[in-house]
Parts: C-alpha cells; structure tokens; sequence
C-alpha cells in the first residue's frame, strides 16, 4: 500500500498538509494536517470587546469581512444590541458582493486548473471556442479575435519560462478530459476573471473605505454616514456607482460563471460520485433583515437526509483536541464549548522536514468542531442543501435548473461536483439578491431615514458586569462562528471556530474522520506521482488554513512536496 503526501496543497493561504493511502489505484485512508499556528484569539484577551472586530480581522489577509461581521455579531449579542436598518442593509451588501467576489475567484483561480488542461487550451481552435463560447451565453468576448488573441497570449507567455501560478501543475494528466476549445474558453475566462474581480470589489472601498480589512465596522451599527448633500459620505453618486457595480457583477456570473460551471460540469459527470464525504451538514443562516428574519434558513442535516432539517442549537458545539496539538484542560476524549475553549498550543510533532506524520498520535494544528459530537461539513454545499431542504424558493428553482441542465438527480450533490456546483448555484442567488437590498437602501434614504448607528449599551457604565454572546455568519467557505465572554468591560476569553477547522479538522476522540479525511475516501488515482484527483476533491472545499488553525517553523524550507512511499 502506497502513502502519498501532498504538502501544500492549497493555493492560496497554504499549510495544509494531506497524506492519504493508495491500494489498488484508489484512496483506502486519508488524514489533513494544518501545519501553522496563529493564536490570536489569545491576543484578544484583556481587550476591549468593541475592538475585537478590528483584530479578528487579522486570523487571515484573505477573510477580513467575515471574521468582523462575526465579531461584532458577538458583542452585539452579548450587550443586546439591535442595529438600525440601514446598518443592516450595508452589512448584507458588503456580505454579499464578498461571497460573490471569493467564489469567482476560487472557481478560476483556485480550483479551475484541477479540471482545465492550459496546455490543451494552446491547440484550440479560435473559431470553434467562440461557437462554443456563444452556444452557452451573449458575453460580448465570444468572438474569434478574442480567442486568438487570449490563446497568442498565453503561448507568448508560455515562450518566456515565466509560468506564474501555471508552473505547478499536471499538464496532460490523463485525467483532464475538455476538449482545447472548452479549455481555451476557460483559460481566456480565467483572465477575464482576474481583471473583473478589482473592479467589482470597490464596493467594499466605497462602504467600507478599504479592502481587505474595511473599516467602517462597528458595534451598533456602521460608521459610514449617510448625506445625499455631502462628498464625505453616502450619497446620490456612490449609490449609483454600487448600482453598476453590483450589475457588472451579476452579468459576469449569469454570462460566464456558471455557464463555465456547467460546461466544464459535462465532462465530469463521474465526479457526482466522488468526494461525498461525512453525509452531515451545518448551515448558519445569512442575511437578516430588520426583522432578524434571515435570507439563507439555517438548520442541520444528518446522514444525507434532505426530508429533515434540525435546528441549530449553539450550544451542542465542542471542539476536540485528541489529534491536535493543543493542550485539553477537560481531559482525553472531552471537548470543549467555545465559550470555554482554549489555544494553548503544544506541538509533540516530528521536527520538518519529515517523511510521514504519527497519524495514530496528534497532527494537526486545526482542532475538531463536532455538533452533537458529529462530524459536519460546512460550506455553500451545506448552504444549498439547507436552503433546498427548508424549502427556500429561490435556491430551488436554480438547483432544479442546474440538475436538469446536467442531467442527473439531487444525489448528485453530495459529491465533489456537487460542492463545487454549490459553490455556483450560491454565488448566482446572492449577485441576483444583492441588488435588492441595495434598492431597499436607496427607498429608505428616499424616505429621509439616514439612521446608521444605535448608540444605546455603548457606554461600557450600562453593560452588566459579565456578559456573553455569540456572533454567527456564512463566510463564503461556510459556517463561521464567534463566542466571546466579557467581564469588567473587558474581554475574558475569545473563540472562534471557523469554516475550514470543520472542514479539515483531524479525528476525533471517536476516530471519526473530519470532512477532508472522509472526502477523499474511495477516491480513484490514475497517477500516484501526480495525484490530481486529491487536489480536485480537496479544492471544492476551498480550504483556509490561515483561519482555520489561528507562525511557520523556520526550519520548513519546503515549498511543494509530493511524494509516494
């Protein structure tokens, strides 16, 4: 039996490591390790719990909206607060245009070439690429020149030896299966995408004043003001920038993504049977209203089961530590509340650079969340298939859609495909909503209501001696959760448990497999030096290491490895 490592595997925000076991041309074994350590949860003891949004910000360079939507949720619940509706409005739309920037931008950039041969793309023919292209949508791009052009490009850039983000990557894999023009389509939309994603983004500039890490934040509310009268604040020409924004946006998702999705979805049909994983998923909901009414439904499904969804109970979350290096107060095989976790590190690990971790010991830095002691996936398949199951109107009109364009039924979705067709189906429902809270915006600014802030329970003299909340949201990778305790306006202790450490958590005291670990289970390999299907199943769950596991060993020179033994 073979042992593959694939160490990192991520592209973007690395240190996840995968080793799994090969016999007979198929995964019989699998175990994630996250490699790196942040605890910055223990910086934010002793700290004003109205700044914590500002430091959460800093679990990653790439999640900085999800984690101070989070925070602030936290404290707004500790302290009770209930925020004006504008307030809200501006959050969904921030919350928004991020979730469909980030899945753009991991179906192109993160998780594209795991399906899209480039090398094949330089064989295409131009002509042939724009009737295909134009078979599927009216974007203004599907012509012949364009594609010539996209295709000159790329050879020209291929010439230099400088292969950027194309250098690592198993060109003529036998395991690709697009024809050159389906590749050359999507390698030209790969570079469109790049150039789209800056300019739809300045959304987060115009109401948050920068991104990453946006600013206007703020227990209570937001701190952007609104005056149609001023250039110093919301008004008239900024609503109607965000308008055209939003448009762009939407257009490229309806005209290319998922008209990329599905094309490319075609010729993997046998990927509906792939990568299934753990069978539970853990939604959070997104997208309240005034009302606290939320947009997406949240709830749980166990075992598959699309008849039932079960209510969310924060209270039956724990996170184990028996596979990670972390010390555990509550003693082997017990977990722990996020209310009262820890992150005191311990790491018992083979110094680097090592050949095979002890997966029967600790090896991992992600913890392992557990909801009533069950492994859960998270993410927009959880999303999708909550949303599908409550019944939420919109999410199944565009699922039953997708399935019928592909010809394949709603098992299909519990599956590496179907995540990755989640991640789709999601990221066109919210470009097609986002819009609509942006005009509730405008009709309630119309109606002279310029309300941005509730100032009340923010003078620390009003808040109890000790208080506790929890702050929820669905990130762009899943359910994000936020616990803080707060005692003497200070804070007392600070968790968060975020999209990726479900994900790609380590067993359990249990030995039950984390949803990375399951997924890749029974996973066929054409080629154990060149183990494309493992990035294939581990890319659609979009992982981010840096979130997940909150300082790399100095000594681990290694930049990619990959190795059988």
């Amino acid at each position: 039996m073979a042992r593959i490592v694939v160490d990192p595997i991520t592209r973007i925000e690395g240190h996840l490591r995968i080793e799994a076991e090969i016999e007979a041309g198929v995964i019989k074994d699998a175990w994630s390790s996250a490699t790196m350590f942040r605890g910055i949860e223990k910086i934010l003891k002793g700290r004003d719990p109205r700044d914590a949004w500002f430091w959460t910000q800093r679990f990653c360079g790439v999640c900085t909206t999800v984690h101070s939507i989070a925070s602030i949720r936290a404290v707004e619940d500790a302290l009770k607060i209930k925020i004006p509706p504008n307030a809200q409005l501006i959050r969904n739309i921030i919350i928004g245009i991020q979730n469909v920037q980030d899945h753009v931008i991991h179906f192109y950039h993160l998780h594209a070439l795991d399906w899209v041969d480039i090398t094949s793309a330089l064989k295409a023919d131009p002509g042939k690429t724009a009737s295909l292209a134009a078979s599927l949508s009216d974007w203004p791009n599907n012509s012949a020149t364009y594609f010539k052009g996209v295709q000159d490009k790329v050879k020209a850039f291929v010439a230099s030896g400088r292969l950027g983000p194309f250098a690592n990557a198993y060109w003529g894999h036998p395991a690709y299966k697009l024809p050159p023009e389906a590749n050359l389509m999507a390698t030209a939309h790969y570079l469109e995408a790049l150039e789209w994603q800056k300019d739809v983004i300045k959304i987060h500039a115009i109401l948050g004043s920068k991104n990453p890490h946006p600013q206007t934040f703020l227990v209570g509310g937001m701190s952007i003001p609104i005056d149609p009268d001023s250039q110093n604040a919301l008004n008239a020409d900024k609503l109607i920038e965000i308008k055209r924004l939003l448009k762009r946006a939407q257009d490229f998702v309806e005209k290319v993504y998922i008209p990329d999705l599905l094309a490319v979805a075609s010729f993997y049909k046998e990927w509906a049977g792939i990568g299934g994983g753990v069978g539970n998923y853990l939604s959070y909901g997104e997208f309240p209203d005034a009302n606290g009414n939320q947009w997406f439904p949240s709830g749980a499904l166990l075992n598959r089961d699309l008849s039932k969804v079960i209510p969310v109970d924060q209270g039956k979350i724990a996170e184990y530590v028996d596979h990670s290096w972390f010390e555990n107060s509550a003693g082997a095989g017990k977990g722990l509340h996020p209310y009262d976790g820890e992150s005191e590190a311990n790491y018992t690990g083979p110094k680097p650079p090592y050949k095979n971790l002890d997966t029967d010991a600790k090896y991992s830095f992600a913890k392992s969340p557990r909801y009533e002691e069950k492994s859960m996936e998270v993410g927009p398949l959880a999303r999708i298939l909550v949303a599908y199951a409550s019944g939420h109107k919109e999410t199944k009109a565009v699922v039953d859609l997708v399935l019928g364009k592909l010809g394949v039924g709603a098992d299909a979705l519990f599956s590496t495909l179907g995540r990755t067709a989640a991640r789709g189906i999601d990221c066109l429902l919210i470009a097609q909503q986002t819009p609509k809270w942006l005009d509730e915006l405008i009709g309630n600014i119309s109606k002279g209501d310029y309300r941005i802030h509730n100032n009340e329970s923010w003078d620390p003299a009003t808040w109890p001696k000790e208080a506790k909340g929890y702050g929820f949201h669905e990130a762009p990778r899943g359910a994000l959760g936020h616990w803080i305790k707060i005692k003497d306006e200070k804070i007392l202790n600070y968790q968060a448990v975020v999209p990726s450490t479900w994900n790609s958590s380590p067993r359990d005291a249990k030995g039950q497999r984390g949803p990375y670990e399951a997924a890749l289970v029974g996973t066929p390999i054409a080629d154990q030096n060149k183990p494309l299907e493992i990035l294939r199943t581990i890319h659609s769950f979009d992982p981010c290491m840096a979130c997940a596991v909150h300082v790399m060993d100095v000594n681990g020179n290694e930049v990619v490895k990959v190795s059988v033994t």
